[in-house]
């Protein structure tokens, strides 16, 4: 079996946030990048557990990105992981990076691919689905179980007031959540590994840009907690209706 987990680098969550060129671009100055969270802990995390219950499978790992994602793949990759792949360009939106991971996995005949719900950056939850259809592959989304038997997906997902357990066969996309997988640290022996392990650099394909960002703006400025006292119930009411204005 061959699996291919998709790696995303996002800020740390302490980074301040904030924007250059008239708000249409995110300040890096200063930010500490991190593995996205969804991506690690949950998606690689499950995929290094298949690998060690089957150590004949395949495990690569893929960013697009530019150099400075490459202490983030080596991270990735120091959890586990035989070896990586980064698109060597700037990741503009989720349909770029997934048409970009897409030509790439069309050659590698990967049998499972795998992405974590999200980015904490963006919330977007769009890779998955749209590295589907472009495969032509079936796609499970917001999994927390998953196991391989006989070349079958079973995939337990939350659905509304429960779970929903679906199979299918593989080739298969799927994104992880909460409950795939419990997170990992690299370990002294995974890190001196990684140092080593193939990092392959390639160049994007060439593709149309469909999505420009016009501009960036933070949330207004948190007023303080006004506390009603338990008694005053009909303050309460004044202060949503003339104040919050949402009564």
């Amino acid at each position: 079996m061959k699996i291919l987990v998709c790696i995303s680098k996002t800020p740390d969550t302490t980074a301040k946030i904030a924007f250059t060129d008239n708000n249409t671009k995110f300040d890096t100055t200063g930010v500490q990048w991190i593995v996205n969270p969804w991506d690690e802990w949950f998606a690689l995390v499950r995929a290094i557990e298949l690998k060690e219950a089957n150590p004949a499978a395949t495990l690569h790992l893929i960013t697009v990105g530019e150099s400075d994602a490459d202490p983030i793949i080596r991270k990735a990759l120091a959890l586990g992981g035989d070896e990586a792949f980064r698109i060597n360009a700037v990741a503009t939106d989720g349909q770029f990076v997934a048409e970009q991971i897409a030509a790439f996995a069309k050659n590698g005949n990967y049998d499972l691919l795998l992405t974590g719900k999200e980015t904490i950056d963006h919330n977007g939850s769009a890779m998955g689905g749209i590295l589907a259809g472009l495969l032509d592959y079936p796609y499970i989304s917001l999994a927390t179980k998953l196991d391989i038997q006989n070349n079958q997906a079973i995939v337990t997902r939350e659905i509304e007031g429960g779970e929903e357990v679906c199979e299918a066969p593989l080739p298969l996309v799927i994104s992880a959540q909460k409950g795939m997988a419990e997170a990992r640290i690299p370990n002294m022996r995974g890190i001196m590994a990684a140092r080593t392990k193939p990092l392959h650099v390639l160049e994007p394909v060439s593709t149309n840009i469909l999505t420009t960002i016009k501009e960036y703006h933070l949330p207004s400025a948190k007023s303080g907690v006004k506390l009603i006292p338990a008694d005053q119930p009909e303050e309460l009411v004044r202060l949503l209706h003339e104040e919050a204005k949402v009564i």
